[in-house]
């Protein structure tokens, strides 16, 4: 029964047959062709595989395959690395943007560790030469006397080691010093209320708002990796953003914050992230 039906498959494809178009209104014989089973699948094949060899070929090598859903195009792949690289860019914006957010933070509530300072004090300090200077007694109380005279003096010579000239916030007695030990990054100036406080140099204001602890603080970065603060302001006079001038008036001093024991001037001053003292660098007599 198997070979039966082999036997009619096989004569089927076997099988010759003729095409024969013939004239419609007469049925005159035009064109005849003789053929089987097998050369009409053969014909066939071969008809299909040039098809799809010529649409694999359109769709590969010409822009048709754009119009394809699920294939991207030239301009879209332009478009998607453009954007990983403006991606790339604001990733870095953000980050630097974050990392002074929190040194703003940590200049606001004095939540700077001791460690954090040597270390940048440390880092500028060239280890090699470090241990070849040898100062001795007379030279260090020589050096103290004329940096002392030297300190406020405009006229700076070119090769001194300070190359700006900071104004004073304020005039006043200093009531509480600089002192890193005790988390005190600032020196503390005793002000009736209402004294106008001055910048020390011009640059913008990056902060100025009210806080819960040290009351209205205002901080504004100047050149030469220079930031001010100063807190327990009565009021502001200057919004985040502004341009200042040296000498220009920001605030009126107060009693603002929790932290406080009278009216006076709490100033700060950062140079390269790490707090120094002021009073190496300004005059507040």
């Amino acid at each position: 029964m198997k070979d039966k039906k082999q036997s009619l498959l096989r004569q089927r494809f076997l099988n010759k047959y003729r095409l024969v178009i013939l004239k419609e209104d007469s049925y005159e014989e035009k064109f005849s062709y003789r053929l089987s089973g097998l050369n009409i699948f053969l014909l066939s094949s071969l008809l299909a595989g040039v098809i799809i060899s010529l649409t694999t070929s359109l769709i590969a090598f010409t822009p048709l395959k754009e119009y394809i859903p699920g294939y991207d195009s030239t301009l879209l792949r332009a478009n998607a690395v453009k954007n990983i690289e403006i991606v790339d860019s604001l990733t870095r914006v953000v980050y630097n943007n974050q990392k002074f957010i929190n040194s703003v933070g940590a200049v606001i509530s004095g939540d700077i560790q001791k460690n954090d300072i040597e270390t940048n004090l440390s880092s500028t300090i060239n280890p090699s030469t470090k241990a070849n200077i040898k100062i001795t007694l007379e030279d260090s109380v020589l050096r103290k006397i004329v940096e002392k005279e030297d300190r406020f003096n405009a006229l700076e010579p070119a090769n001194k080691k300070v190359d700006f000239v900071l104004f004073s916030p304020v005039v006043g007695k200093i009531s509480s010093n600089f002192d890193p030990s005790l988390r005190h990054y600032g020196i503390d100036i005793a002000l009736p209320l209402k004294t106008p406080v001055k910048s020390i140099a011009a640059g913008s204001v990056v902060f100025s708002e009210l806080t819960v602890q040290t009351g209205h603080v205002i901080i504004i970065k100047h050149l030469f990796g220079l930031v001010s603060v100063y807190k327990h302001n009565d009021s502001g006079l200057i919004r985040q953003g502004d341009l200042i001038e040296s000498g220009q008036v920001i605030a009126f001093s107060g009693n603002s914050g929790e932290i406080t024991t009278g009216p006076h001037l709490h100033f700060e001053l950062w140079r390269e992230g790490s707090p120094v003292d002021p009073t190496e660098y300004i005059n507040f007599e």
